[in-house]
């Protein structure tokens, strides 16, 4: 999710002055966003030896670690915020990833391709797995290993105690808040325990 405005939108999601941890931060975009617009603080976690290098070049904090193996590092509540933006698809512990998130994190914010977006339900309709802006693969070399919808993660949001306080879809650069499910190509929520 490299555009420029849907980083905004998460951006605003996130307290000035926060301390953050973002769970798979790519080459640390948005952490530095962060720490440059609005003065957080804060640690990557990645495990590509690429974009840990492009971490490390835009000054941003990073650990080289394998999300899989957990955050057992991390004090309950150690982070203002902890991200996940784009990284829950591609995790094989997804659902205990989440409730890492919200142990480690007194705010969770997520943000995940929506496979319910309305192109990609006219390519099942038709018969093909999709391919769009947002899910760039084909079905057999796709590095994510799920796929789940704006819908899909309210239910797996209560079923978890978390408490969803805001949600919404971006669709090029836009807050999608009208059947965000059909209408945007990500799906984005902010969430609490309990």
């Amino acid at each position: 999710m490299s555009d420029a405005h849907n980083l905004q939108s998460i951006a605003a999601l996130v307290p000035r002055g926060a301390h953050v941890l973002d769970l798979g931060c790519g080459d640390g975009a948005l952490l530095d966003l962060l720490q440059r617009e609005r003065g957080c603080t804060g640690y990557g976690i990645e495990i590509d030896d690429a974009n840990v290098l492009a971490c490390v070049k835009r000054g941003v904090n990073v650990i080289q670690l394998n999300l899989d193996e957990g955050l057992s590092m991390f004090d309950d509540a150690s982070f203002d915020v902890v991200l996940q933006i784009d990284t829950l698809q591609h995790l094989r512990n997804a659902e205990v990833m989440l409730r890492e998130t919200a142990r480690v994190g007194k705010t969770g914010i997520v943000a995940f391709p929506n496979f319910a977006h309305w192109p990609n339900r006219l390519s099942v309709l038709q018969g093909r797995m999709p391919v769009t802006k947002r899910l760039p693969y084909q079905w057999y070399d796709t590095p994510n290993i799920r796929v789940g919808t704006y819908a899909d993660f309210i239910d797996l949001a209560h079923k978890n105690a978390l408490r969803i306080v805001d949600a919404f879809g971006l669709e090029r650069g836009h807050e999608v808040r009208w059947l965000p499910n059909a209408r945007a190509g990500t799906a984005v929520f902010k969430f609490v325990r309990g």
